[in-house]
């Protein structure tokens, strides 16, 4: 529980809560451990002891909350601030281990894994909290960066406007490597690296002039402005815990691998940063596809996630195999093949030409030039899993609208997950996820035959004919699907 100990200190007060190697240096998260994963409703179907949820949240927490303060699965944070912000003298152990629960279900619920919100905490923590002995067993840092880049990803959509998460982190990262954006008079140093800027309060006027000028102030950022061998700087090094700098921690900054956070899995791409562990940034390969694991966020009928997403849990277990080897060098930082890839391919402004004065032909430093590449680290190059569903309804994923049940295709995923089968591999590349008017099911011959008049791409009716060859339940080896217009 250490982690979670250093990432209570960043609050000055008890409810106020308004990459791995940052993770652990910002948050001072560990990062070794078990996946942080489970189920989201059906407890009593998952945990052991099949309890029902609610007996169990009583039973850990000697209460329970009044109905209007319950949503489902969801409590309101008033009502766990009002209960447990007061802990009496004199408390027996058993009370001070149930405030202690509630105080790390709050924590975990807003400061690290929060949403956007911020007023309602979810009970999946239970099984966490009921071993509190156990909780510094698992890998809190891989999950609050999962969460984070999945957040990033979503407010890249027009149509979420707020981002969520471990937004401490990002700020800190921010101060942190970018000196020159550093705001004045936060000099002094702290552990975790984060609660140098426990204090600081953004204004938030005049949004619009705001966003234009910390663009610019992005777009015209040299080589010197961004610090990549951060964390060997003699004032970090000073105040750094010396449980961070365990062999075991420090060796799993390099991984390639899954990271983890119930249904959320996100990739950890290591290689595209090797300047910030003292390597050279050559060519980078071709980015995994997981845009099918992208549109996951637990929504909808729930699952046992290790299971129904095991391949991806499994390269978490074996993250010592994916460490990577390469070059440590004396001047860290990316290759002239790296810059000249990325002058031609990247977007590299944020700001109109007319703010810019065109900088574009700007030569490659000589410095970069005369950079030694440093050896291409060899990695495992896993399968795209792509997703094929319509660009209407992925863009809709962490909106409102997304919560709609695709019963047909959750039915099928259920089946393909009891069969053992790659749900992401089988089903994502041939099933399309639509909206049913209606879904009768014919047998003829001993084939099934389930049809779905939906609204084709081009928005005229369409009929979805999912064919079943071979004896079972839809999802057999093969399955066919065939969109045909209405009425041919």
């Amino acid at each position: 529980m250490a982690g979670l100990y250093h990432l209570a200190r960043l609050n000055e007060s008890w409810f106020r809560l308004d990459k791995p190697l940052d993770v652990a240096y910002h948050l001072g998260l560990p990062i070794d451990g078990q996946y942080v994963s489970g189920c989201l409703t059906d407890f009593s179907r998952f945990i052991e002891g099949s309890r029902p949820p609610w007996v169990w949240f009583e039973e850990l927490l000697g209460v329970l909350p009044p109905a209007n303060c319950i949503d489902k699965f969801i409590v309101k944070c008033t009502w766990f601030e009002e209960t447990f912000s007061d802990l009496s003298q004199g408390a027996d152990d058993e009370t001070v281990r149930r405030y202690a629960r509630a105080y790390i279900m709050m924590l975990l619920s807003t400061q690290l894994f929060g949403d956007k919100s911020g007023t309602c905490l979810h009970i999946r923590w239970l099984p966490y909290v009921a071993r509190l002995e156990d909780m510094g067993q698992y890998s809190w840092g891989s999950a609050a960066l999962s969460w984070l880049y999945r957040c990033m990803c979503r407010v890249a959509n027009r149509n979420v406007v707020k981002l969520a998460g471990p937004l401490q982190l990002l700020q800190s990262w921010i101060f942190w490597r970018f000196p020159g954006f550093r705001p004045d008079g936060y000099d002094v140093f702290h552990w975790p690296l984060a609660w140098r800027w426990g204090g600081y309060q953004p204004s938030l006027s005049n949004k619009g002039p705001r966003v234009a000028n910390w663009r610019l102030r992005i777009d015209l950022l040299q080589l010197g402005d961004f610090l990549w061998m951060l964390y060997s700087l003699a004032e970090v090094v000073q105040v750094v815990h010396p449980e961070i700098l365990d062999p075991r921690h420090m060796t799993l900054w390099r991984a390639t691998t899954a990271l983890i956070y119930f249904a959320v899995i996100e990739w950890h791409p290591v290689d595209r940063v090797l300047p910030q562990f003292g390597g050279v940034q050559g060519r980078p390969r071709a980015t995994l596809n997981i845009d099918f694991l992208m549109s996951k966020d637990g929504r909808g009928r729930d699952r046992w996630f290790p299971l129904s997403l095991q391949s991806w849990h499994m390269h978490w277990s074996d993250r010592a195999q994916h460490v990577l080897q390469f070059d440590i060098v004396p001047d860290p930082g990316p290759s002239h093949e790296y810059l000249d890839w990325w002058y031609q391919h990247g977007r590299r402004f944020l700001s109109p030409e007319l703010l810019l004065g065109d900088p574009r032909r700007a030569a490659i430093p000589a410095q970069v030039i005369e950079r030694v590449p440093g050896r291409r680290p060899e990695m495992d190059q896993l399968p795209d899993v792509l997703e094929n569903r319509r660009v209407a309804r992925r863009q809709c994923v962490g909106t409102r609208s997304s919560q709609r049940e695709w019963i047909w295709l959750e039915e099928a995923i259920d089946v393909m997950e009891r069969r053992g089968g790659d749900v992401g591999g089988e089903l994502g590349g041939l099933v399309d996820e639509v909206e049913s008017e209606v879904v009768p099911e014919v047998v003829v011959g001993g084939t099934r035959v389930q049809e779905e008049v939906v609204t084709g791409m081009t928005g005229d009716p369409m009929m979805v004919i999912a064919v079943e060859m071979g004896s079972g339940t839809l999802g057999a080896q093969v399955v066919i699907v065939e969109e045909v217009a209405v009425g041919e």
